[in-house]
């Protein structure tokens, strides 16, 4: 992706880590290999995993990396002032109204969130309750190292997908669905949550088609690629378990990825009520 010549984004906040350093499993016998495993399954299910981290065994203290984080943070803030363009000229042109873009917390270690704790094992999130969207500066390399879904365009794809959830909660989608969810059973919940997070990938296609201008050869396959394996079937079966529909959240990886690439073929925003497909 070049980014050369872009703006860093004035709403990014910056937040340290305690002590300097970063605790990547404390009391945990799983090795640097094993921590890092567990972790990816938080970043991409919204799980809190820390009591997988609680085993037992020598305890695991990672440095951050200054140059790492400066480098993670610099590019997030430059992905983000492509979204604010796209979506104010979305918002615009397709909706007749003003976008109000959120805040991005880049954190290393450990933060709190008006929607709870933030660590390397929750993952990012976004919060509707501050507009704020919390990202990790570690994350990077969970998504190339562990998940297989390398490249630059790979992890804008991911932020996107963040920034996505704050137009759903600018378009009142967001608090209208976690309305009902609380009125569901279980079951219920996750699917109005899958069919929230398949909106948001075709959200982040409409981001991808409008910075076309800024993408480079195999950067739309990155993309799909990492649609493909934050899929809920395909983390399922990383983690050795065979794939149980009911519980996905976030939907498999053909729907991600084809929910991703509707909203980069059509770049219209109507196109992505996932609410009113009869089919995900």
């Amino acid at each position: 992706m070049r980014l050369r010549g872009i703006k860093r984004s004035s709403n990014v906040e910056m937040r340290g880590g305690s002590g300097g350093s970063r605790r990547a499993g404390a009391k945990s016998g799983l090795g640097v290999a094993g921590i890092l495993a567990v972790l990816a399954i938080g970043y991409f299910t919204g799980i809190d995993v820390s009591p997988l981290l609680q085993g037992g065994g020598v305890q695991q203290e990672s440095t951050t990396s200054s140059t790492g984080d400066d480098a993670a943070a610099n590019f997030s803030a430059q992905v983000l002032t492509t979204t604010e363009s796209v979506w104010t000229n979305v918002f615009r042109e397709q909706l007749d109204r003003e976008y109000v873009p959120p805040k991005l917390v880049i954190f290393s270690g450990v933060t709190q969130s008006p929607c709870g704790g933030a660590s390397g094992a929750t993952g990012p999130f976004y919060c509707p309750a501050d507009s704020k969207a919390y990202l990790d500066t570690q994350f990077f390399q969970a998504l190339d190292q562990q998940m297989g879904a390398g490249g630059d365009f790979a992890a804008a794809y991911v932020i996107a997908h963040e920034v996505a959830h704050h137009v759903q909660n600018e378009l009142e989608i967001l608090p209208k669905v976690n309305a009902a969810r609380q009125r569901a059973s279980e079951t219920e919940a996750n699917a109005l949550t899958v069919r929230l997070e398949l909106m948001a990938d075709c959200l982040s296609g409409i981001w991808a088609r409008n910075v076309k201008g800024l993408m480079e050869r195999g950067d739309l396959e990155e993309a799909l690629n990492a649609a493909r394996k934050i899929g809920d079937d395909h983390l399922q079966r990383q983690a050795g378990r065979v794939p149980q529909p009911h519980t996905f959240t976030h939907g498999t990886s053909e729907q991600r990825a084809r929910w991703f690439g509707r909203g980069y073929d059509s770049g219209s925003v109507g196109e992505c009520d996932t609410f009113a497909a009869a089919r995900l």
